[in-house]
């Protein structure tokens, strides 16, 4: 049995993201289990680490860090043994270098980059971001087979991470500027968009993460 460790530090989407995760096991075949977890022991053997995230960049840095031993167990996981790892929302934030909102928050560090404000300056376009959006680019990385440039997701945030490396983007989409919906670099990758929200498209994400092999 493979397990699929959703880290539970208290994010607001993870009961919707641990009910998609369950559908998306489901819909794969047997030999796959989802476990909402802070447990380190948990975390550092699961064959696939999840992190969903809403809200404040500073705020749930501090959640996740608070949690004794879970980023020592992420980190094992995802950096030692190359679990797949699939950040949502916040959860793609927190692998940048640093976020500024309200002040500078060191984050993960495990892509490079940091988390700044949106900007628009079309008084129709409204931050934050929320709503159905195209995601551009080649979409050629495995976790969006079989999804096509132009794919729509659901988005709702008002930061954005930039890393420093664009060859770490694997999706972009567009509010008043361009900004990356999906990072990847070896076995992480993040998603700025919420999957579980965004139908068969998101559905279709889920179940390439865990058919990853990367």
């Amino acid at each position: 049995m493979s397990i699929i460790a959703l880290i539970d530090y208290g994010s607001g989407n993870l009961p919707s993201a641990e009910k998609a995760l369950r559908k998306a096991a489901l819909e794969i075949g047997g030999g796959l289990d989802v476990i909402a977890t802070a447990d380190p022991n948990q975390i550092a053997r699961a064959d696939f680490v999840v992190l969903p995230g809403v809200g404040a960049f500073a705020a749930c840095m501090g959640a996740l860090t608070a949690l004794d031993g879970v980023v020592e167990a992420m980190t094992e996981a995802v950096r030692a043994r190359a679990a797949p790892f699939l950040g949502i929302c916040v959860g793609m934030q927190l692998l940048a270098t640093a976020g500024h909102e309200f002040g500078r928050t060191e984050g993960l560090n495990w892509i490079a980059g940091d988390v700044r404000p949106l900007t628009v300056t079309d008084p129709k376009l409204k931050i934050p971001h929320m709503g159905w959006n195209s995601l551009t680019g080649a979409l050629d990385t495995a976790l969006f087979d079989g999804l096509a440039p132009g794919v729509h997701m659901y988005f709702t945030h008002s930061y954005a991470m930039t890393p420093s490396d664009t060859k770490d983007v694997s999706a972009w989409c567009e509010h008043g500027q361009r900004f990356a919906a999906a990072v990847t670099r070896g076995n992480i990758a993040g998603v700025q968009f919420h999957p579980e929200k965004s139908q068969a498209a998101g559905a279709r994400l889920l179940g390439n993460f865990l058919k990853w092999r990367p």
